[in-house]
């Protein structure tokens, strides 16, 4: 079995552990996959690029990256910040491009999945009066095999400040939202002829994901106050016994978008 070539946009703040969660999440089945890891930089311009991130990341590559069977591009926690003022965002839509035209099979994460859908379709971005920030349980609104073996009542984790707009993604007859979270927050949008998925759930994270979330925010700024995840400690006063509830949404929603990375690419139009 030939393994995948799979390509990685890592934007995310932690890219260490973001690249060991998507190691994990990826290699779980039996499709052996070959994944390559970049960094975009554009965002270091004019400044050394860290060892922290050279040691374990490639300088983005847009023949490299035309050259892939599947590509994701993470989330990152600048969901507040306008596309147009993201350092990176002129080489990030390059990429884009870059992969739909040469018909690529793409995977968007949160702000990944966000950034995407402002290039592709103007879909606007709202920000949420506070952040979604817990493990829910979600509906599946329209079936897709991306979905397959899951039913509703599924859990997700969810860590955002902001949300698509529905109301245009509905309008748009290319695009489909799969599922939702119980309260008609986003999880699941796609435009299977473009072979493009978009997931607004944290689906890599592991067990201590979104504890590791919550701790990075409250040391970067302690003078605030930052909601606890809901729905994910087993003793949520003491925030502890972090329950890992997502573990077979995302086993069968990574093996089910490896599965739709090997079919064969319809030449079709857009």
């Amino acid at each position: 079995m030939r393994a995948l070539k799979i390509g990685i946009l890592n934007v995310m703040h932690d890219k260490r552990a973001t690249n060991q969660r998507l190691r994990n999440a990826l290699t779980a089945g039996e499709q052996p996959v070959d994944l390559h890891f970049f960094y975009p930089p554009q965002h270091y311009q004019g400044r050394p690029v860290p060892e922290a991130v050279s040691e374990i990341l490639q300088p983005l590559d847009l023949a490299l990256a035309a050259d892939m069977d599947g590509f994701i591009i993470t989330g990152a926690p600048i969901e507040t910040i306008a596309f147009d003022d993201v350092t990176y965002i002129e080489e990030l839509r390059a990429l884009l491009a870059t992969l739909d035209q040469h018909h690529v099979t793409q995977l968007y994460l949160c702000w990944g999945a966000m950034a995407a859908l402002d290039y592709f379709y103007k879909i606007r971005k709202d920000i949420l009066p506070h952040k979604l920030f817990g493990v829910y349980p979600q509906q599946i609104r329209e079936q897709t095999p991306l979905l397959t073996g899951l039913r509703d009542g599924f859990t997700a984790p969810h860590a955002r400040y902001a949300e698509m707009n529905q109301a245009q993604i509905a309008r748009d007859p290319d695009l489909t939202i799969a599922a939702t979270t119980v309260n008609d927050e986003l999880f699941l949008v796609e435009n299977a002829a473009r072979r493009q998925t978009f997931l607004f759930a944290h689906l890599e994270y592991g067990r201590l994901g979104l504890m590791q979330e919550y701790e990075r925010e409250v040391a970067a700024h302690p003078e605030r106050t930052y909601r606890k995840p809901e729905n994910y400690f087993a003793d949520p006063a003491a925030m502890c016994g972090p329950e890992f509830s997502w573990a077979d949404t995302q086993r069968l929603f990574f093996a089910n978008w490896l599965t739709k990375v090997q079919e064969p690419v319809a030449m079709t139009e857009h």
